[in-house]
C-alpha cells in the first residue's frame, strides 16, 4: 500500500448502497493515526495455524515463480497542500496486470488525486500509466499503461466466493518501496467488511495473517493455484505496520468493477439510503418486534425517504448489545427474505439506479410492503 495509504485505515461497518450501522457481535480496531477510521468486523472463525503451502496446489515459491511477472509497483505524483504551499507529493503502491492491453488493477487510493502514475515492471522497466477509472466505493482503480506485450503477463482472477479459512494464500507487492516482496499465510476469515474511501462498506472481505504493509496497497492476494483472490487494501492495528490482520477486496468484487471501469471510465452504484441494524430471533420479543433487518436511520431526500420508511426512535440493551427500537424492521426484498445486513446490501447491489424493488417491512404489529425506486449512490456519505 503507498505510503499515505489505506492501510493504517481500518473503517467502521457501513454497507456499501447503505449507510449501515455495526451487526450483533462486532469487534473494533482502532488506530493511533490522526486520519484514521474504525473497522468494524463480523466474527469468523480463525485458523491459528499458518501452513507454508495447500497439500492439494502450489508451494509459495512455485506461485510467486507463476506470477511475479504480473505484479507491479506503481508510483504516484500528487498536488500537497502544506506550509510552504503547494508541492508535488509521492507516494508507492502495488498493482497486477489483468489483460494483454495493458490495463492494471490497483486501489483507488493509491491512484486518488494523482498527476501522473509510473509503473514499474518486473525487469526494471518503468512506463508511464494513465487512469482509466476508479470506484471510491469498492476501493478499486484500473489504469493503463502502453508497454510491450513481451512485459505483460496477466494474472488470473480466481473465484473469492470459493475461499475457506484454513485456505494458504501468498500476498506480492511492494511493501516499503521493496518490490516483488512475497509473503504468506492462510485465510483467517471470510465475509470481513471494511470501509471504503468514500466511508460504504466492502462486503465480502477477506481476512488473512499473511504480512501486509505500506506499498502492498492494490497487490494481489493469491491462492495455492496462483489465482487472484483479493486485492490487498487495509490492515488493523496501533502502528500502521503489520500485526498479522490484513483485509483483501474480493475478486469477485474485482472481476464486475473492473469490467464496468474499462467499458465505461466509472461506476454507479444503487442507493436505497438508510443505516439498519440486524434483529436477530433471540432477541426480537425482547424488543416488541420481528426478526430482520432494523431501519436505524432514513438519510434525507433518499429512495427511503421518499417511501416513507421509518428509522429507530430508541434503544434498548440485551445482554450488553444495544439494538435500536422503533424503526421499520425490513424482512423481504423482491418477496426474499432477508435476515442480515449483508443479504440487504447483496439485494441492492444486484440492481442499477432506476430500478424498482419491493420491501416488506415490519411496524408496530403489521406488515406492510412498499416499491421503491433506488437512486444513485453519493460520492460521499458522513459516517
Amino acid at each position: 500500500m503507498k505510503q499515505r495509504s489505506r492501510i493504517p485505515m481500518i473503517a467502521m461497518i457501513l454497507l456499501g448502497t447503505l449507510a449501515l450501522g455495526a451487526g450483533a457481535g462486532a469487534v473494533t480496531y482502532s488506530v493511533a493515526h490522526p486520519s484514521s477510521t474504525k473497522t468494524v468486523v463480523r466474527q469468523v472463525p480463525v485458523q491459528s495455524s499458518q501452513p507454508t503451502a495447500d497439500s492439494n496446489g502450489l508451494t509459495p515459491g512455485q506461485i510467486y515463480r507463476q506470477t511475479y511477472q504480473g505484479v507491479v509497483e506503481i508510483t504516484v505524483s500528487s498536488p500537497q497542500q502544506t506550509p510552504m504551499g503547494n508541492q508535488e507529493a509521492q507516494a508507492q503502491g502495488s498493482g497486477f496486470v489483468i489483460d494483454s492491453d495493458g490495463h492494471i488493477v490497483t486501489n483507488e487510493h493509491v491512484v486518488d488525486n494523482a498527476d501522473s502514475v509510473s509503473v514499474r515492471f518486473w525487469n526494471g522497466n518503468t512506463y508511464k500509466a494513465s487512469v482509466v477509472g476508479s470506484d471510491q466505493s469498492t476501493d478499486l482503480a484500473v489504469i493503463k499503461v502502453d508497454a510491450p506485450q513481451s512485459v505483460l503477463h496477466p494474472l488470473t482472477l480466481g473465484d473469492s466466493s470459493k475461499v475457506r479459512v484454513g485456505d494458504a494464500v501468498v500476498a506480492i507487492g511492494s511493501p516499503f518501496g521493496l518490490e516483488e516482496t512475497l509473503t504468506g499465510g492462510i485465510v483467517s476469515a471470510v465475509h470481513r467488511q471494511m470501509q471504503a474511501p468514500n466511508n460504504f462498506t466492502i462486503n465480502d472481505s477477506i481476512q488473512t495473517d499473511a504480512a501486509i504493509n505500506h506499498g502492498n496497497s492494490g497487490g494481489p492476494l493469491l491462492n495455492s493455484n496462483g489465482e487472484v483472490v483479493g486485492v490487498n487494501a487495509q490492515i488493523a492495528g496501533q502502528t500502521g505496520a503489520n500485526v498479522g490482520i490484513g483485509f483483501a477486496i474480493p475478486s469477485d468484487t474485482v472481476k464486475s468493477i473492473a469490467d464496468t471501469l474499462i467499458s465505461s471510465g466509472k461506476v454507479e452504484h444503487a442507493y436505497l439510503g438508510v443505516s439498519v441494524k440486524e434483529i436477530p430471533s433471540t432477541v426480537a420479543d425482547q424488543l416488541g418486534a420481528v426478526a430482520g433487518v432494523e431501519i436505524t436511520e432514513v438519510r434525507s431526500n433518499t429512495p427511503a425517504e421518499h417511501a416513507s420508511l421509518v428509522g429507530a426512535t430508541g434503544k434498548k440493551t440485551i445482554d450488553g448489545e444495544r439494538y435500536p427500537t422503533g424503526g421499520d424492521v425490513i424482512t423481504a426484498i423482491d418477496g426474499q427474505t432477508v435476515t442480515t445486513s449483508e443479504a440487504v446490501q447483496q439485494k441492492i447491489d444486484s440492481h442499477h439506479p432506476g430500478d424498482k424493488i419491493s420491501i416488506t417491512y415490519w411496524r408496530k404489529g403489521e406488515s406492510h410492503t412498499v416499491t421503491v425506486t433506488l437512486a444513485t449512490r453519493p460520492t460521499q456519505i458522513t459516517p
